[in-house]
């Protein structure tokens, strides 16, 4: 179970901006998805905004948990090794069987270099398993750290978690997506995706998170904040 990207099939990568990808993905999605199926997904999106979880996140100013993960290697990395690095360029996605995701982790590989340069390194969190992290690491070959969040233990310290509802979860297992093995948890816990720019010191420099899986900051945006 995983997204294809249309990058598996050209050497080329795809250098438009995030957001134009991202619209192309909606468009497929609303050619070919059941219009049931995207009222399903539409419902809990709209959910989540009436619950406002990202107006209750981790916010600007404020010092991040400190946190140990496994990377998709199965190395431990804390929070403070990565912080002595300088400063940190922190996504939280949802896993490798989302399209969106994958556009976003694909993106944001691409300007990796960029955001080097200006003093900081890339790291990405998700539920995921080690080993589906690792999965992803390799198929879409990113030159990152892809940390996995058991139980999303982390991302709930950051104030992004909720739980599918039924009629979206009756949906995934349609789909195939598997969150009990891909998360090797039961829970049915997400993640809203949110991407954090952190000081040295563990200071939220920056913060954007959106209930709304199909919508991520611009990583060019991100650069230029980092410069």
């Amino acid at each position: 179970m995983k997204w294809r990207s249309l990058e598996e099939t050209s050497l080329d990568t795809d250098i438009r901006p995030l957001h134009e990808i991202l619209a192309e993905r909606k468009e497929l999605i609303t050619k070919y998805v059941p219009a049931e199926t995207q009222a399903v997904h539409a419902r809990a999106i709209a959910d989540l905004k009436r619950q406002r979880l990202a107006a209750s996140i981790l916010p600007i100013g404020s010092k991040i948990p400190e946190f140990q993960l496994q990377d998709h290697d199965g190395k431990t990395l804390s929070s403070s090794d990565l912080l002595a690095r300088g400063r940190l360029v922190l996504s939280f996605v949802r896993g490798r069987w989302c399209p969106f995701c994958v556009a976003q982790m694909e993106a944001m590989n691409f300007i990796r270099p960029e955001i080097e340069q200006a003093g900081a390194i890339l790291v990405a969190i998700s539920p995921q398993t080690v080993q589906q992290s690792f999965f992803m690491r390799d198929q879409h070959k990113l030159r990152f750290a892809l940390l996995s969040d058991a139980g999303n233990k982390v991302a709930r310290q950051f104030g992004l978690t909720y739980r599918v509802p039924d009629e979206q979860k009756a949906v995934y297992r349609r789909a195939f997506v598997n969150l009990p093995f891909v998360n090797g948890d039961s829970s049915w816990e997400l993640p809203i995706p949110a991407t954090y720019i952190i000081d040295h010191d563990g200071t939220v420099l920056y913060a954007s998170a959106n209930e709304d899986y199909t919508e991520r900051p611009e990583p060019q945006d991100i650069v230029r904040f980092l410069r």
